[in-house]
């Protein structure tokens, strides 16, 4: 006798169902390794964990939660963005208006900041995790390298980011990284007019930094994460202990 076919036998035979999900339920180790390797949001992870990498202890997550932490600042400066004017006549201003006049806009800011001090603590201990554990050893050198342009970029988000509210404090923080920036022995100059786009803090100095903490420092520290990534599942998963 013929079985009724149900509301979900319907859908999982139809082609747009069979358009996205490629292949049935994973039941041998063949498919199950097949499946993640033709989902582009799985095969990040890998088909098989050794044992040692399941201990929270041995990692404490810390890569996790900095990607986590990425992920909060992204939605969150979103959001921000709909209020926040580039202006240094504005910028001040409107900031004061997500604290006092824009719903959760408080909360939105202090996610933000708490967030962005919290990247800089994980990424800061990650490396501190990785570097004595010898986890940047052969073969894994090169995503080292990558984890150390990260942690810059994760130095140059905040320092651009300080900028953005244009009060006194952030004035004056950024007074002090373009001097440092242009102590730089025979390039300092150049380096404080990249920094200021003048030659002092102003309007084309709050659009450049704005540019770089919304737009160009983002998609960098995406690509290097991707590439990141790409690098650990390459190398074999997470290293073991020494």
């Amino acid at each position: 006798m013929r079985r009724e076919q149900t509301l979900a036998d319907r859908i999982s035979g139809s082609a747009l169902w069979r358009s996205v999900v490629r292949h049935g339920y994973p039941d041998t180790q063949r498919n199950q390794a097949l499946i993640i390797a033709s989902n582009v949001f799985l095969h990040i992870h890998p088909v098989k964990i050794k044992r040692y990498a399941t201990k929270v202890t041995y990692t404490f997550c810390l890569g996790g939660l900095s990607f986590f932490m990425f992920l909060v600042l992204v939605m969150t400066g979103v959001l921000l963005m709909f209020y926040y004017v580039p202006s240094t006549d504005l910028a001040y201003q409107s900031m004061k208006d997500i604290e006092g006049s824009v719903t959760f806009g408080q909360l939105m800011r202090n996610m933000h900041r708490w967030a962005a001090q919290g990247m800089v603590i994980a990424v800061f201990l990650h490396m501190g995790r990785v570097f004595y554990t010898g986890s940047y050893k052969p073969p894994r050198e090169f995503n080292w390298v990558i984890g150390v342009l990260l942690l810059v970029v994760t130095f140059l988000l905040s320092f651009t980011g300080y900028l953005l509210p244009w009060d006194q404090l952030a004035y004056w923080a950024v007074t002090v990284g373009a001097n440092i920036g242009g102590a730089t022995p025979i390039i300092g100059p150049q380096v404080s007019r990249v920094l200021l786009g003048d030659f002092q803090i102003g309007q084309n100095t709050l659009i450049r930094f704005y540019t770089l903490h919304v737009i160009f420092l983002p998609l960098v520290a995406a690509f290097l994460m991707a590439v990141h990534f790409w690098r650990i599942r390459k190398d074999g998963g997470i290293s073991g202990p020494l």
